[in-house]
């Protein structure tokens, strides 16, 4: 284990395993995905979701990790060679590469919002209207694009060639602190502004009527993406960690920090919109195109805006270097390759994978209209790899712990070296049943969309 690299500590293994679930999933997604599905009832579903789902398979891909101490597709391979299992374990790799490649995309115009935040770009803007015409400009220059797209891919590529401890475990342990100190900061300008009280409403007051099967949906898959689960990153994460620790409090803590996130997340946010008469519903623009128009209408909008996407930057990176180092643990795992060179050779075939999805925002007509797809290749790409993936990497993940381990080995890894587990009938009963089949309802619903829609 050594050789593969290891967390210093518990702290740097729960900071790090936060860092990659508070991402734009957290900041950008969860926000708007509540907007969009009536506000304090889907928060609640959410919860639930998180506590009776995302949480048992992430104690799930802990212990797949730590017991196996390999990459997602070693874990696998170790569990059952069947070639069933080697196939999933290589599709948690091949979305490794892909999610990192199209999530480096979004992180890149987070770059440029900042600059054009801290030259006072937004200060002259009033409304959207003219925040979404900078927008198509902004999307649409496939230089720019491409080399914020580069800065992201190789600077995430810096942390991790630098290793577990002295590469990621740093970077969080600096990272997420700042983060939530700046969330709170504005959280609370947000929630001060004159006319938010109709957006905390919306917020904290729940409106059953909004209850409906496809709300929960999206508060399955909130949760799902969110706590970022599905790929192997966290049975990466875990592989390095020393079995004296409490696999079970660890996912606790990064599913309560994800939580705590997101939610503070949309008091920035939805009181934010309400003040300044947007809708709630703008969907995934609301932070490129709604945000920054309020931004230059509110009192003190400017360092409001700076301090925003400062935010986003973090969250984004804190996520993108788990990202990174599922592919990058395979090859130094798998071939033996140095760590240099596997995220040296990750990090090109992702930046070469994501341009043409840089590039499907206007820059080029043929990304931007697929032939025969009627859409653009980032839309195409990242439901593939992102929705249909995640959603088959956890269901098999739930299975392999529930039934072709079984729970009950799970149960003895995660009691290793003394450690207890009050819960592990109720969590056995999760994982064996209920993650299951809600994620195969998930799935089954993302395909339905996709055939009817």
């Amino acid at each position: 284990m050594s050789t593969r690299g290891a967390w210093s500590s518990k702290f740097g293994f729960i900071l790090a395993g936060a860092g990659s679930a508070i991402g734009l999933g957290a900041i950008w997604r969860f926000p708007y995905i509540t907007g969009a599905n009536g506000g304090a009832v889907f928060v609640l579903v959410f919860l639930v979701c998180c506590l009776v789902i995302g949480l048992p398979v992430m104690i799930a891909e802990f212990s797949l990790g730590r017991h196996t101490e390999k990459n997602a597709f070693g874990m696998f391979r170790a569990l059952h060679g069947g070639r069933l299992w080697k196939w999933v374990g290589g599709l948690c790799i091949v979305s490794g590469f892909v999610i990192f490649s199209w999530y480096s995309v979004i992180a890149g115009w987070i770059i440029g919002y900042l600059y054009a935040a801290i030259i006072g770009t937004f200060d002259f803007f009033q409304g959207s209207t003219a925040v979404g015409a900078f927008f198509s400009a902004f999307a649409g220059d496939a230089l720019l694009v491409s080399l914020l797209h580069f800065a992201i891919i190789f600077g995430t590529a810096f942390v991790v060639i630098r290793g577990i401890k002295d590469g990621i475990e740093t970077l969080s342990k600096w990272l997420m602190p700042v983060l939530f100190v700046l969330l709170i900061l504005l959280a609370v300008r947000s929630v001060t502004l004159p006319g938010a009280g109709a957006g905390l409403e919306f917020y904290l007051k729940p409106d059953w009527s909004k209850f409906s099967g496809k709300m929960v949906l999206a508060a399955m898959g909130q949760a799902f993406f969110s706590l970022s689960l599905g790929m192997g990153t966290m049975a990466t994460y875990a592989s390095y960690l020393s079995k004296r620790e409490n696999i079970a409090t660890s996912a606790a803590w990064i599913t309560f920090f994800e939580v705590l996130i997101s939610l503070i997340a949309g008091f920035v946010i939805l009181p934010a919109v309400s003040a300044m008469g947007a809708s709630y519903t703008e969907g995934p623009s609301l932070i490129f195109v709604v945000l920054p128009g309020i931004f230059g209408a509110m009192p003190g909008g400017y360092f409001f805006g700076v301090g925003f996407f400062i935010l986003v930057i973090i969250a984004a990176l804190t996520s993108t270097v788990s990202m990174l180092e599922v592919p990058v643990a395979y090859f130094v795992d798998e071939k033996r390759w140095t760590r240099r060179n596997a995220v040296l050779f990750v990090a090109l075939v992702s930046f070469l994978i994501g341009t043409p999805a840089a590039q499907a925002h206007g820059a080029s007509e043929f990304w931007t209209h697929l032939p025969g797809l009627g859409t653009d290749f980032f839309t195409f790409i990242s439901t593939l790899f992102g929705d249909i993936s995640l959603s088959v990497g956890a269901f098999f993940i739930a299975l392999v712990t529930g039934w072709v381990w079984g729970a009950r080995n799970a149960v003895g890894e995660i009691t290793a070296e003394g450690n207890t587990f009050g819960l592990a009938g109720t969590w056995s009963f999760l994982i064996r049943w209920v993650a299951p089949v809600t994620i195969a309802i998930i799935f089954v619903n993302v395909i339905r969309a996709l055939i009817v829609g």
